[in-house]
């Protein structure tokens, strides 16, 4: 079916007020979920009206981290931070053409469900070309471009020689998100801020590590993005799927069914350190929330005093 992503998005969907932010990448296993995650879990904390949509309807992991989430929060007895979640269902007809129609609505009722009533939309995309993850990223504000630090990952981006390891070319992935930018600038005259986030990094430095960070840095004044360190290969990321936890939730054994340990710390450093660097937009409104939540937090376990039983 071919559909015109900018006549089709300029028809079916209203102006978003809700700050969309969008996980892309091609290739799998680079920490998509786990990111978006992440993003969703701090913005909550930090009061924001946060929802997630996941794209990916066959492997769907985004909405298993998040029902993992939700169960853990429930056989522990403990308040874990949940977005408002979607997964738009996989339509499996023969028909190209009425598969792409049917997750488009899906698609778009899930934006139009909370478009007007959220802070920030994080939607997770299939490591696959589809219809759907180019009308995502056509719609981002905030682009999130997870990679693993090789050259194996380096492939979607751009090409590089194999002698002098220069950049010669860019990649499949990175023609669509030039053509999704410039969509967007037709749209509504937004610019997407497209953000590289290396993965996996090396505590150690090596020559891997120094020509890709070569490649990146040519490849961002071409593409216009900017790269960022993510993630180091840590097994703490993995533990926390099966609980749906981030390393921003509390360091308590209660919360994390394990003792917290040195990695905890350090992951939950990385992850500050990154969130920082992404610079995403936060409400006035959604600030005072997270102050008034910590406020009561510090007071809850407190015994009352007089003045507030006579209030």
């Amino acid at each position: 079916m071919s559909f015109d992503l900018t006549d089709q998005f300029n028809q079916d969907a209203k102006p978003h007020s809700a700050h969309v932010v969008v996980l892309g990448n091609e290739k799998g296993g680079s920490g998509k979920s786990t990111t978006a995650l992440h993003i969703a879990v701090a913005l909550l904390k930090a009061g924001q009206r946060v929802a997630t949509i996941d794209l990916d309807s066959r492997q769907q992991s985004f909405t298993h981290y998040i029902e993992n989430r939700r169960r853990w929060s429930a056989r522990a007895g403990i308040p874990l931070e949940l977005p408002t979640h979607y997964c738009v269902s996989r339509a499996e007809s023969a028909s190209v053409d009425a598969n792409e129609a049917a997750e488009f609505d899906g698609f778009s009722r899930a934006i139009a469900a909370v478009e007007h009533t959220h802070d920030v939309i994080v939607i997770d995309t299939p490591g696959a070309d589809t219809y759907l993850m180019r009308l995502a990223h056509s719609m981002a504000d905030t682009l999130v471009t997870p990679v693993n630090d090789s050259f194996v990952d380096f492939d979607v981006l751009g090409t590089l020689d194999p002698t002098t390891f220069a950049v010669n070319g860019e990649s499949h992935y990175a023609s669509m998100v030039r053509e999704a930018r410039r969509q967007r600038r037709l749209i509504d005259g937004t610019l997407t801020d497209w953000i590289v986030v290396r993965n996996r990094l090396s505590t150690l430095s090596s020559r891997n590590k120094k020509l890709v960070g070569e490649g990146l840095l040519e490849l961002s004044k071409r593409l216009g993005f900017r790269h960022v360190d993510g993630f180091a290969e840590r097994v703490v990321y993995r533990e926390f799927f099966p609980r749906g936890l981030t390393a921003l939730d509390e360091l308590d054994p209660a919360v994390l069914g394990v003792r917290p340990s040195l990695s905890h710390i350090t992951a939950r450093e990385e992850v500050r350190t990154l969130l920082a660097t992404l610079d995403l937009p936060l409400s006035e409104s959604g600030r005072r929330r997270a102050a008034a939540r910590k406020e009561w937090y510090a007071v809850m376990d407190e015994p009352l005093q007089v003045h507030d039983i006579i209030a």
